[in-house]
């Protein structure tokens, strides 16, 4: 099968650039679908002249580094211009190839989706799509200071939710949105919850010296992209009421992440912020962490907090779980679901920074309620793998397999008669 991720490579580490969730769930599922006899192919687009035309991420699974513009990271607001030429390459990496060497296009962003519905229709192979996030949704949640969506993104997505086969979603929250913002067919629209990597993230002991962390006091860690939509800003604040309300409470908030999207703006604003507040000697950067040191982080945390202003799902949230970290997060999109509300976590309406001062006081002085949520997080976290996530898509796979074959035999029995 072919798959597209146009704007962002797996092979990129989430937590900076445009790499994010969906870099973990292509990484994760790739590599899940291979082992089960499906060969994978993934389609990205090359950021440099060093880079081989195709690497092996894992065995059964291909990254294509395809040539589209300058061998340089473009903003995904230039990117659009260059899905022609990204197109091209796709097309021709696959004339090349034996006659139907791919059964199937699997499309992440909408970006790869335009890719997809041309190369769906040259291939003659269904096209599945999922969107991670969605431009309306976004706009409707947009964060204070960010830049909305263009409306070349919102033609682009409303274009692929009418073309693909089947549309896959990460939540029942995500479906409704494409339904009811996007006009997407019900029928062709399946729930796959995303998963995590439960053998990495678990729990463990907690080695902040490891890290550069004070082994005193609280720690409360932010993880992802630094940019408005994740609002690092809220616990920033938060953290400057937290210290207002209860001064002798020692509390740390770590920032581990880079800058992204419309953070690249002002990639010292945190900083500033952190002086401004008068919290700068209680808050820790860290650079985007990978595999144990991320797991590590987790454990190191007394609470994580995901104050984004708009989720797909939120994979942090749930990767802290299963290290048996109790989440606050705010009660947004998938997060909703990644997170069980008193019972792994907490879930706050708004971004009031009062309100999340409150949450998090009340947790850090109750060392007993945050022991019954860290076994409330495990037990949730649990429930979710990636194992379960690729066996979903390949439900859809084989399902939108059956009906394209089903629908080309009977328009050549057609035109026989």
């Amino acid at each position: 099968m072919a798959t597209l991720s146009v704007h962002t490579s797996p092979l990129e580490q989430p937590g900076t650039g445009d790499a994010g969730g969906m870099n973990v769930y292509i990484v994760e599922v790739s590599k899940r679908l291979a082992a089960r006899g499906v060969e994978v192919e993934i389609f990205t687009r090359a950021t440099g002249s060093e880079l081989p035309p195709i690497v092996e991420m894992a065995p059964g699974v291909q990254v294509r580094h395809v040539t589209a513009g300058p061998f340089e990271g473009l903003s995904k607001e230039d990117l659009p211009s260059q899905l022609c030429a990204f197109t091209n390459g796709v097309l021709r990496a696959e004339a090349a190839q034996p006659p139907g060497h791919y059964d199937l296009i699997h499309s992440h962003y909408w970006m790869s989706g335009q890719v997809g519905w041309l190369a769906r229709d040259r291939w003659g192979v269904p096209l599945v799509h999922t969107a991670h996030t969605l431009a309306k949704v976004k706009n409707r949640f947009i964060a204070e200071g960010d830049r909305p969506e263009p409306k070349a993104r919102v033609i682009g997505e409303e274009q692929v939710t009418a073309e693909a086969d089947r549309l896959v979603a990460n939540t029942r929250f995500e479906a409704q949105d494409l339904v009811t913002s996007y006009d997407a067919d019900p029928s062709r629209l399946t729930v796959v919850q995303p998963g995590v990597d439960l053998g990495r993230f678990r729990p463990g002991v907690a080695d902040r010296r490891r890290l550069g962390l004070p082994e005193r006091g609280f720690v409360v860690a932010f993880v992802g992209r630094i940019q408005p939509l994740k609002g690092p800003d809220v616990l920033l604040t938060a953290l400057a009421e937290l210290r207002r309300r209860n001064p002798g409470m020692a509390v740390t908030a770590v920032i581990c992440g880079g800058p992204s999207g419309s953070g690249l703006d002002r990639p010292t604003s945190l900083i500033e912020l952190a002086d401004a507040l008068g919290v700068t000697d209680a808050v820790r950067f860290l650079p985007p962490q990978t595999g144990d040191d991320l797991a590590a982080l987790y454990r190191a945390a007394d609470l994580v907090a995901v104050p984004s202003h708009n989720e797909s799902f939120g994979l942090v949230a749930l990767e802290a779980q299963a290290c048996g970290t109790p989440v606050v997060a705010a009660a947004v999109g998938g997060l909703v679901t990644a997170v069980r509300d008193g019972i792994s976590g907490v879930l706050v309406d708004g971004h009031d920074p009062r309100d999340w001062a409150r949450v998090l006081d009340r947790l850090l002085a109750a060392p007993g309620f945050r022991a019954e949520l860290s076994a409330g997080a495990v037990a949730h976290a649990a429930d979710f793998s990636w194992d379960r996530t690729a066996e979903g898509l390949l439900r859809v796979y084989r399902e939108a397999v059956t009906e394209h074959r089903a629908l080309i035999g009977a328009r050549l029995e057609a035109y026989a008669w």
